[in-house]
């Protein structure tokens, strides 16, 4: 095997706003790290180039191959995105490789940062793991056999287009009452009433001892609890992995998680898995997926 291709990749996280690179080595330890502005309209395809080009100039060394986290339903054979409507205009069915001009395999973000904690991070000695993260929506993955398990159609681990109010509006999939729209940030206003613009504006109330605030907060955390015990009895985890900007409310949302979960999940023996913190923050994408594009060099030689 080339020695650049068995030492170093190259992990590329694409968001809304920003591009966050990383060369990671065999450990998965960060060796360079890089941020770029998203320009929606197709510009964010130079964007990456260059990106990718800048980290493989820090390395010198040309021929590494290149993950890709995005959002979005990878192809068959993780080489495109394969469904995202409505979102960077021209993501669908971009081949990579053909791009960067060298070996390049796409993730979905949720399933890229599920790979990042267990490598380096929260969920490292996992071997069955549960992973959801709380933002804009409700993004999730699964880990089973120490492997990410994406599933027929690469969708496996979309925890937040589970059903947990089956009486609710129907969310962008068209799941009635989904955990997305039951506690991500994309339906604060709506389910405050349009008090709260934000939840970190929900979370400032409740701290404050606001009743208002105090029974919305702990509605969709109660929820969030419901939505993980069906996670945890459909694939028994030993591992939960929080993450996104909602995880850090710490306290505030772990303690009642955790009372929650031991009301509602099934717990034959007493036993059940650890609710952790992710660790990685907004690197995990990119991390995850130059771990995954290793893993496939790796596979394939």
């Amino acid at each position: 095997m080339n020695s650049d291709l068995k030492n170093v990749s190259i992990g590329i996280d694409l968001g809304g706003t920003r591009i966050k690179g990383v060369a990671i080595d065999h450990a998965g330890s960060v060796l360079h790290q890089v941020y770029t502005a998203t320009h929606d309209g197709g510009e964010w395809k130079a964007d990456i180039y260059k990106t990718v080009n800048d980290l493989k100039e820090k390395l010198k060394a040309k021929n590494i191959p290149v993950g890709i986290s995005a959002p979005g339903l990878p192809n068959k054979n993780n080489t495109a995105i394969a469904h995202m409507p409505g979102r960077l205009q021209g993501l669908e069915n971009f081949v990579w490789q053909d791009h960067l001009n060298c070996p390049a395999f796409v993730l979905n973000d949720g399933v890229a940062a599920l790979v990042a904690e267990a490598k380096t991070g929260a969920a490292k000695n996992s071997v069955n793991a549960v992973m959801v993260t709380l933002g804009t929506g409700v993004g999730g993955a699964l880990l089973i056999h120490g492997k990410p398990f994406q599933g027929s159609f690469n969708k496996a681990g979309h925890i937040g287009h589970t059903v947990v109010d089956s009486d609710g509006e129907k969310d962008v999939t068209n799941m009635p009452g989904s955990l997305e729209d039951c506690i991500g940030n994309c339906t604060i206003e709506k389910r405050s009433g349009g008090k709260f613009s934000s939840t970190h504006e929900l979370l400032k109330a409740y701290r404050s001892g606001d009743a208002v605030a105090k029974d919305i907060w702990l509605t969709s955390v109660r929820k969030l609890a419901i939505g993980l015990a069906s996670a945890s009895n459909l694939i028994s985890p030993d591992t939960i992995v929080v993450g996104g900007g909602i995880a850090e409310a710490n306290d505030d949302l772990f303690i009642p998680l955790n009372r929650w979960m031991d009301e509602f999940e099934w717990q034959p023996g007493g036993i059940r898995p650890q609710i952790v913190k992710a660790v990685h923050g907004d690197l995990a994408g990119a991390i995850g997926a130059a771990c995954y594009a290793m893993d496939r060099m790796e596979a394939k030689n």
